[in-house]
């Protein structure tokens, strides 16, 4: 399943089968192909890529994901979900709108997606090179930010690119996961700087103030 428009019919589908009863992502992910852990990351992924924090569920998301990376680092051929993240259930409304929505990615992506740099994404170095962005991105995403805008959004950014290089054999797409990565690394850590510029500058205040 290395299609998107399989990916969408496949969405389309799980719509289809909770319009009877909600669909659990457990129930849908079983009858996907076991070992497409890019196919799973990316449906996975799709809630995440807006820049309104969700909380919890960001870190519960980002544990997901690095759980699918540890896996397959193992050499795991067939991803397991956490049981809380296979329990979730959703109606044919959200199933709809994550079809939606990977149309939008699906018609975006094939203006530059295509094979090349297969080294980057092939065999077991490309399963460990992928490995280490879901674990990255992953343990990016779980750090509890609260509030903080963008903190799902550009770790996710990694796993949607990690997603799009395994699904068309493209290596550049794994360079530009990595890029969202190191963005990733940079923003959190302006943000942990003016926290503690912030810090100093009150401590020094009420000192003063005494």
């Amino acid at each position: 399943m290395k299609s998107y428009d399989e990916l969408v019919a496949t969405l389309l589908r799980f719509a289809e089968q909770s319009k009877r009863q909600p669909l659990t992502l457990g129930e849908a992910l079983d009858s996907l192909d076991r070992t497409a852990f890019a196919l799973i990351s990316l449906i996975l992924v799709l809630p995440f890529l807006q820049p309104l924090p969700l909380g919890p569920i960001t870190v519960l998301g980002g544990i997901t994901f690095a759980t699918l990376g540890w896996q397959m680092w193992r050499g795991h051929e067939s991803p397991r979900l956490p049981q809380k993240v296979r329990a979730i259930s959703m109606n044919e409304k959200t199933w709809s709108v994550l079809a939606s929505v990977s149309v939008r990615i699906v018609n975006f992506c094939h203006r530059f997606t295509r094979e090349r740099m297969v080294h980057l994404v092939d065999g077991r170095k490309g399963q460990k090179i992928g490995a280490f962005i879901l674990m990255a991105a992953g343990l990016l995403m779980a750090i509890p930010f609260g509030v903080l805008p963008l903190n799902n959004l550009v770790p996710g950014l990694a796993v949607l690119f990690y997603a799009f290089a395994h699904m068309e054999r493209d290596g550049l797409m794994i360079i530009i996961a990595f890029g969202w990565l190191v963005v990733t690394v940079v923003y959190f850590s302006l943000f942990f700087l003016a926290l503690y510029y912030l810090g100093n500058e009150a401590l020094q205040y009420f000192q003063f103030g005494n």
